[in-house]
């Protein structure tokens, strides 16, 4: 005898779909809960300060006492002043001369530390030490170092060290590159070590049995494949030049003359040393402008983030 098995009710397109549904909606749910967090921080200490400082740009207010405003005079006297060019001018030159120096130098390191022996595992904690100390105190050791009178070159009688190298402006300018390079190349590096990481061995062991030796290799498959990493350094870069403060005020002090005073250090001396906080939040203002600007400007160079990740894939 035969018995047949109860009907089972078919299961409707509509009834899966509203359950999928749901479940995407109490992920993305949790998701932006997870997000919230950062958003109020972000809010609270970006978004806030920057329209503090749009709102004190328009006021006339020494620090202290009552704040007033004075509509457009603060920007009129900014951008007026010969100061404020100069300061744009300096600032540009040490962030283009600065790339220049850190994006090929990190690159090769870069590159080099990828390797898989351990001896360039042991270099590469080597090379990192100099980004985990403080800006000030390495400004305080080179320009201890470089003393024309009591520092590395009188001690060594090396006639090259011995000159003033932070009294004349060219050589000033050249300490603060050197300086900054040497500090933030082990930064980038390890950003284009992770990038080289990425590409796939394959290309590698094809490019070598078509007989590309290691440089061909580097210029036809290591740097094509780095471009979005180098984009993403290169904006780092860039962005963190307009910020160059500690180290200068340290070492320079903007000087000598004012050949080493960059918009950062200028803020600051109208700012705190003259009490002209209108004029200081004027430069604020215009830091985050150029940094904005600077930013869009590689991204748009660089290309879409779909473009991409297409090839990566």
């Amino acid at each position: 005898m035969t018995v047949a098995a109860p009907p089972v009710a078919p299961t409707t397109g509509r009834t899966v779909s509203s359950g999928t549904g749901s479940a995407r909606v109490g992920r993305s749910g949790s998701v932006a809960w997870m997000v919230l967090p950062a958003l109020v921080m972000f809010f609270v200490f970006g978004v806030v300060p920057l329209v503090g400082v749009l709102v004190l740009s328009f006021t006339q207010w020494d620090g202290l006492g009552a704040i007033h405003p004075n509509g457009l005079a603060n920007w009129r006297s900014v951008l007026s002043d010969p100061q404020l060019p100069h300061s744009i001018l300096v600032t540009f030159e040490i962030m283009i001369l600065s790339w220049a120096v850190q994006t090929p130098m990190s690159l090769l390191l870069g590159t080099f530390l990828a390797g898989r022996q351990r001896y360039r595992a042991f270099l590469a904690v080597l090379y990192f030490i100099p980004l985990l100390l403080s800006s000030a105190a390495i400004a305080i050791t080179y320009k201890a170092l470089l003393d024309p009178n009591f520092g590395l070159g009188p001690g060594l009688h090396i006639g090259f060290l011995t000159q003033d190298w932070l009294g004349k402006s060219n050589l000033a300018i050249g300490v603060v590159i050197f300086i900054v390079s040497w500090q933030f190349i082990p930064f980038h590096s390890l950003i284009y070590q992770g990038g080289v990481r990425q590409i796939p061995t394959t290309m590698y062991e094809a490019a070598s049995i078509d007989g590309a030796g290691r440089v061909r290799q580097f210029f036809s498959i290591t740097v094509p494949q780095l471009k979005y990493t180098i984009i993403t350094s290169s904006t780092l870069m860039v962005v963190g030049s307009l910020t160059f403060f500690d180290l200068i005020f340290v070492l320079t002090a903007g000087g000598p003359g004012d050949a080493t005073r960059v918009l950062a250090l200028d803020m600051y001396k109208r700012g705190f040393m003259s009490n002209q906080m209108g004029p200081a939040s004027v430069i604020a203002v215009i830091l985050v402008l150029l940094g904005l600007a600077l930013a869009l400007l590689l991204r748009r160079l660089g290309g879409s983030t779909t473009a991409s990740q297409q090839e990566g894939a």
